[in-house]
């Protein structure tokens, strides 16, 4: 098992941290399969919500909160059954604007796991603005279904009245329905330029344009990838350093271990994420940040 769970595991039901702890290996990044949450279900006897919430905190360990030493897990359910879990992450010495919310993490980590929706979240506290705009952006955001403590579980829609989102500006595909926008560089055969290009043909940003994604490689030449993903109200947008972060975060890998960083984006979007993607990076390795601009096929 991990260390980051050995305390959270203690604050468990027995029955329930004997199941978990052979899932909590190296290779546990917070996901787990509908199968293995039937399986938890069915050997603690416990309910889904009472599962759910017990698992918050194990969501609370992959955080990364250097500046408010405040812990925050939350759990995504996708359409498939599979759950993802997520946490705040806060950059050493950055701005608070460079912040991952935890419910941005779980939505995020289910969009690059190839979910196309979200139907549940479990989270300890209700959702803030921020978030509750992001999860607006989703494909049926309104109809999410939000679960809290002693709480009976309300749709964003009730959190969210009169909601502002993407088909007031004229969006009808929103944030985790599959798009397809293809771009083309030169440099196709470097491995780290394909896989940033793969990715940044699925983000998500139909108001600049500025289809992009980060793609960062360790030591061991694993990659962590993010993509953008804009938001109605602009702010809420997750940048994708910020996404690629994350995810190098919650699979346990060491800063230190990054050996090269890449960012593609496209030619013909109104913004450039450049600066902001340095600055992110910066905060957590001296690897210099490698630019591509693509041009859309």
């Amino acid at each position: 098992m991990q260390d980051r769970f050995i305390k959270q595991i203690s604050l468990l039901p027995a029955d329930l941290a004997n199941e978990l702890v052979p899932l909590l290996n190296q290779q546990f990044s917070g996901h787990l399969d509908a199968q293995q949450v039937a399986t938890l279900l069915q050997k603690t006897g416990l309910t889904k919500a009472e599962l759910m919430f017990q698992l918050l905190n194990i969501a609370k360990a992959l955080a990364l909160a250097p500046i408010s030493h405040f812990y925050v897990g939350a759990i995504a359910e996708g359409n498939s059954g599979d759950i993802y879990m997520g946490a705040n992450i806060e950059l050493p010495g950055r701005a608070l604007c460079h912040s991952v919310h935890a419910e941005q993490h779980a939505i995020s980590h289910a969009w690059l796991s190839g979910e196309s929706g979200i139907r549940d979240i479990w989270i300890n506290a209700t959702p803030c603005g921020h978030c509750r705009q992001f999860m607006n952006e989703l494909v049926d955001g309104g109809k999410i279904n939000i679960h809290l403590p002693d709480t009976k579980a309300q749709t964003l829609q009730h959190y969210l009245p009169n909601g502002f989102g993407p088909k007031d500006l004229g969006i009808l595909q929103p944030l985790m329905q599959k798009q397809q926008h293809e771009l083309y560089c030169e440099d196709h055969n470097d491995p780290l330029i394909i896989e940033a290009l793969d990715h940044a043909s699925l983000s998500y940003s139909p108001y600049s344009h500025n289809h992009s994604a980060v793609v960062l490689e360790m030591a061991d030449g694993r990659t962590y990838s993010g993509r953008y993903a804009e938001n109605a109200a602009f702010n809420p947008s997750m940048m994708p350093m910020q996404m690629a972060i994350a995810s190098l975060v919650r699979h346990n890998q060491s800063f230190a271990d990054i050996k090269r960083a890449l960012l593609v984006e496209s030619s013909v979007g109104e913004l450039s994420l450049i600066d902001v993607s340095s600055d992110a990076l910066l905060s957590v390795s001296a690897v210099p940040l490698e630019h591509i601009v693509a041009e859309p096929v």
